[in-house]
């Protein structure tokens, strides 16, 4: 039996639960495929740009970013990842590739052939599997706050990886307020920046969802990463890295360390380096991110 049609609805704004943030110009949609209805946050007229958010973010993470890239002629689509803004899915169960699969089917629903793609934290780990397997579908890749999938590990950056245990083993109900501490921040969030961006966890679908991801997503990644499976392919699209620096404890002399001879691995992949950001580098610094973001895509393409 045939799989259903896609379904677009634009649902009116008191359908929404929680309330979405304020994001001034954007079109919210519902794209309905097999098991989910994705949301989906839209700017702009153009060329696609996809951006997939990190965690524990959602579109609203690009409302700045994604704004002055639709202002230069490109088509801004945000959507909320499987397991987090106000995407519903009918199964909770993760695995390494459920969310490429629900990418391609996003892909397809919206008649999208290739787009640029931009993504950061979690979302990067979907880029990846995007670009080493359908490289077809994707023109260039912007990817922040994570090193290129072919790094090497060292014990110098374990302490980037810190806060994984708490999420891995995440209590319903519990705060995710810490994630957003002076730690992985270069100027300190308002108290309204960080209801917005953690507002979804009010749903017990998505604070059940924390642990399922890392546990079916970030750690089989990881693990792959630390085996050096993406050594042994080769990144074909043109790949634009991206970090804060003030990211501890990922510095421009540790990424040079641990990514040596890119050319090994990658076409073609450089690095940049956002002044006054940390790991939260769209709240940092969205208007340098999308500055560099644009300037990828003329060089790039």
């Amino acid at each position: 039996m045939p799989a259903p049609e896609p379904r677009i609805t634009r649902p009116d704004a008191a359908a929404w639960s929680p309330p979405l943030p304020e994001a001034p110009g954007f079109d919210h949609l519902v794209v309905e495929t097999p098991g989910l209805q994705t949301h989906v946050a839209a700017v702009g007229d153009g060329e696609p740009v996809v951006l997939l958010h990190g965690f524990p973010q959602h579109w609203w993470q690009w409302r700045t970013t994604a704004a002055v890239i639709a202002a230069r002629g490109y088509r801004a689509i945000c959507p909320d990842l499987r397991g987090a803004g106000w995407t519903v899915a009918g199964d909770p169960r993760v695995r390494r590739e459920t969310r490429l699969r629900d990418l391609l089917a996003l892909f397809d629903a919206l008649d999208i052939d290739r787009a640029h793609l931009v993504s950061h934290d979690m979302g990067v780990l979907t880029a990846f599997h995007l670009t080493y397997d359908h490289p077809e579908r994707v023109r260039t890749a912007v990817q922040l706050a994570v090193p290129p999938a072919f790094m090497k590990f060292s014990p110098k950056v374990a302490p980037g990886f810190r806060h994984l245990p708490g999420f891995i083993w995440h209590r319903p109900g519990a705060s995710l307020r810490g994630t957003f501490s002076e730690a992985y921040v270069a100027r300190p969030m308002s108290e309204a920046t960080v209801e917005a961006h953690l507002a979804p966890m009010r749903r017990p679908d998505i604070d059940a969802a924390v642990r399922p991801l890392l546990r079916g997503l970030v750690l089989p990644e990881a693990m792959r990463m630390a085996r050096g499976v993406y050594r042994r392919r080769r990144l074909t699209v043109p790949t634009l890295v991206v970090f804060g620096r003030q990211d501890r404890p990922w510095t421009e002399d540790v990424l040079e360390h641990l990514c040596r001879h890119p050319e090994r691995y990658a076409d073609r992949v450089e690095f940049s380096y956002v002044d006054d950001a940390a790991h939260f580098v769209t709240d940092d610094a969205p208007a340098p991110v999308a500055d560099l973001t644009l300037d990828w895509f003329q060089r790039a393409a």
